[in-house]
């Protein structure tokens, strides 16, 4: 028996019990036994991955492509929202306090911000990438204050809303999900400005995993949003549907990294 587990994006008790159902379905399509394991924070995602008996687990692309563990790739999400334009793609909202005076990411600059984990995408490598663009010869770091290890997208959402910290980014997809299930806690922030498009987060599974359940599954996520079931599934989860993901798509990501290494900007300053 291996585990599935939705953690990255059971951002609450309905949320993830949608997700259960979701790789309940997928389990059967491909014929295959998996158990659902919660895997609450702030337990580290890194030690989740790197399970045995890993089966079908939400992971984040940057750390396949910088292979942190041993994974083969299944299929990525597509976020029912235009901006992802039909595809297993998504970017980072960086975030204010609604009642901040900041209208624009450069009013930030100089005061708080903060990132969540170093081999995160949406919460790390993202946010370092467009700072990127920002930074000049005589200004080299942007930021006052920066607050690392922050681990959890919930962490910089609640930090900007009690005031420890003025901007961080949190995964967009992830920020759609918190929006319809807790709106309180979204009501109190606002967008300043969003990161270039990335590959999606996939499900993935451990290499161990036989090559024909590996197809069944891939085939499984791939028909997903046509199958009778997964229409209140997909409205639950802000969800499209899903494409069939190899660890080669995530190459974006190790550029982005690259990028900001050659640069001399090894974390967001």
């Amino acid at each position: 028996m291996r585990i599935s587990n939705a953690r990255m994006y059971a951002v609450s008790p309905e949320a993830e019990a949608a997700w259960r159902d979701l790789l309940a379905h997928i389990a059967r399509t491909a014929e295959v036994d998996l158990e659902y394991t919660p895997y609450p924070a702030p337990q580290p995602l890194e030690d989740l991955w790197r399970r045995p008996d890993l089966g079908c687990v939400f992971m984040c692309g940057y750390p396949i492509g910088l292979q942190i563990a041993k994974v083969v790739p299944l299929a990525a999400p597509i976020p029912a929202t235009a901006w992802a334009e039909g595809r297993a793609v998504y970017r980072s909202d960086l975030i204010v306090a609604a009642n901040s005076p900041f209208q624009t990411l450069s009013d930030t600059f100089g005061h708080r911000a903060g990132w969540t984990v170093e081999h995160s995408h949406s919460g790390f490598n993202a946010f370092r990438h467009h700072l990127l663009h920002y930074r000049t010869p005589d200004r080299p770091t942007l930021y006052g204050e920066m607050s690392g290890n922050l681990i959890t997208a919930r962490r910089i959402l609640d930090d900007i809303s009690e005031g420890r910290i003025d901007v961080g980014p949190l995964d967009a997809y992830w920020h759609m999900l918190i929006a319809k299930y807790r709106p309180d806690l979204t009501e109190g922030i606002r967008v300043v400005e969003t990161t270039d498009l990335a590959p999606a987060p996939a499900f993935v599974t451990h290499p161990s995993t036989p090559a024909p359940v590996v197809d069944r599954l891939r085939a499984a996520f791939a028909g997903a949003a046509s199958a009778p079931w997964f229409p209140p599934i997909g409205e639950a989860l802000c969800l499209a549907g899903f494409t069939r993901m190899t660890i080669g798509d995530y190459a974006p990501t190790l550029q982005w990294h690259a990028d900001a290494k050659a640069a001399g900007y090894p974390f967001p300053a």
